[in-house]
């Protein structure tokens, strides 16, 4: 009786078995290691590997065998496969889970760089075949792709549309980069495209293309007027509100990025060397013991000792 109540009392809460489908693949994966019954409900319960999306801190670790080995969990059911950044992915080992899983309607394989034109061509491919379209297809940074590897993309992709979703996807929101750099994978169709790359108008590369906030870069474009619609490469973005910044309007930053004037003005400055961190790298600023504001990491480094600031 004892024993019984022990195992009880040792046993997860119920309520934990219905988060596991929300859980990051990471975390879905530690989770299997905590006890038994938490393993056997990860290995058993089909729905959290519908959707798979890996990240840091697995990018760099995942392989074509590892790979085929968490697809398989989802017994040929995926829907989403959102590789970011998964460098040691090739075309083989992305076309077997192709070939197993057909009914994928999201593939997001950015900075894929193990990929070729030709491979990412051969998968969308494959599951244009079954009469399934895929809503979203994320490629930018996959190396060598030109002009006729896009258009073949393309036709794929548009060949199972209905007229419908055709009319859709041609209302496009405007993309903006700060929006961009900060997007969850699994919503990329918000922004009505079913390709995240498109030809620059100015380099005429195959990259992603942004979009401008500002009104006269707006009206320029419904003019169809040559304004900064153009790829990152091309012109400098903000961090901070995603405007064009001309090269001599280039703020300073502690982070290196690109700021606007007004943004410039906006943040906080480091307390020697006056210089703002973009919001995304706050992590540079070390909060001083002895007065307001903060000191950036490599003023901190250059002037102070470790016995001056906290962290």
């Amino acid at each position: 009786m004892e024993i019984a109540q022990s195992k009880e009392h040792d046993a997860p809460h119920e309520a934990l078995f219905l988060v596991l489908a929300y859980l990051p693949l990471f975390e879905l994966l530690a989770m299997s290691e905590v006890c038994r019954s938490l393993k056997d409900a990860v290995k058993k319960d089909i729905l959290p590997w519908l959707n798979i999306t890996v990240e840091r801190p697995l990018n760099l670790r995942l392989s074509d065998e590892i790979l085929m080995n968490i697809a398989s969990k989802a017994d040929g059911r995926l829907r989403t496969l959102a590789l970011m950044n998964c460098t040691r992915i090739t075309d083989d080992g992305l076309q077997r889970v192709i070939d197993k899983n057909p009914l994928i309607n999201k593939l997001h394989i950015p900075g894929c760089t193990g990929l070729t034109p030709n491979g990412v061509i051969r998968a969308v491919q494959t599951l244009s075949e079954h009469q399934h379209s895929l809503k979203s297809l994320q490629i930018n940074g996959i190396y060598n792709m030109n002009k006729e590897h896009l258009e073949r993309l393309q036709y794929y992709l548009l060949a199972n549309q209905t007229h419908q979703q055709v009319h859709q996807k041609q209302k496009q929101r405007p993309l903006l980069y700060h929006n961009y750099r900060n997007f969850e994978a699994n919503r990329w169709e918000e922004f009505g495209r079913i390709i995240d790359v498109e030809i620059c108008p100015k380099c005429n590369e195959i990259r992603v293309v942004f979009d401008c906030p500002i009104e006269e870069c707006k009206r320029k474009r419904e003019q169809s007027l040559s304004g900064c619609r153009m790829c990152k490469f091309c012109i400098p973005r903000c961090e901070e509100c995603g405007r064009c910044v001309q090269s001599g309007d280039v703020e300073e930053t502690v982070c290196a990025d690109t700021l606007c004037s007004d943004c410039w003005i906006q943040l906080s400055k480091c307390n020697f060397c006056n210089k703002p961190c973009c919001r995304k790298h706050d992590n540079l600023q070390i909060s001083s013991s002895e007065s307001a504001g903060w000191i950036c990491i490599v003023c901190h480094d250059k002037f102070l000792s470790s016995d001056d600031v906290e962290q």
